[in-house]
């Protein structure tokens, strides 16, 4: 599959495969592309807390917010914690002088990795940014913000490819020259 596929393919998944288990070579091969993505002076100011079986419930129980909201991720026989870790020292110099948020940008960057491997591995992601931070930090052991949620599975039988809605090209880039 190349990346073209992938970015086609990959979609927020909001109904898994509850019998269904991610092979465990799978979940490494998820978790070195978010090992290999790069970040600023190459700091990886983050770490992942993969939390599987009840845990995974657990933390999918915190993503619940208003009206129901992410009532799939119970779903789900993975979720992948993303904490906010330090920056390294020239990073947070950098980040100081230029104003920049930095880790959010790595964060990004390496959710993109991470979502991108798993959708090229036959997985389902949904990136979730609704939680309890308070409780997730407690469930798994952190004292580190927890930024992101991702929930990890098969997409269950009959979840189609939605079409994507995305801003024209046009409106989107500008060239200049």
């Amino acid at each position: 599959m190349d990346f073209m596929e992938i970015a086609q393919q990959r979609q927020s998944c909001r109904s898994y495969d509850e019998a269904k288990a991610v092979e465990p070579e799978k979940l490494q091969a998820v978790l070195e592309a978010a090992r290999l993505a790069p970040s600023a002076c190459n700091g990886q100011p983050y770490q992942l807390t993969v939390c599987t079986g009840e845990k995974a419930k657990e933390v999918a129980l915190l993503t619940r917010g208003m009206a129901g909201m992410n009532k799939f991720a119970v779903q789900a026989p993975v979720c992948i914690v993303v904490s906010e870790g330090a920056y390294v020292r020239s990073a947070a110099l950098g980040a100081k002088a230029k104003g920049n948020d930095y880790r959010s940008m790595d964060i990004g960057i390496m959710v993109a990795y991470l979502t991108a491997e798993a959708t090229a591995r036959g997985l389902s992601t949904c990136i979730l940014g609704w939680f309890d931070d308070d409780k997730v930090r407690s469930v798994c052991g952190t004292n580190s913000a927890t930024r992101l949620v991702i929930t990890l599975g098969y997409a269950a039988e009959g979840d189609k490819l939605r079409p994507k809605k995305r801003r024209d090209m046009g409106e989107l880039v500008r060239f200049l020259g």
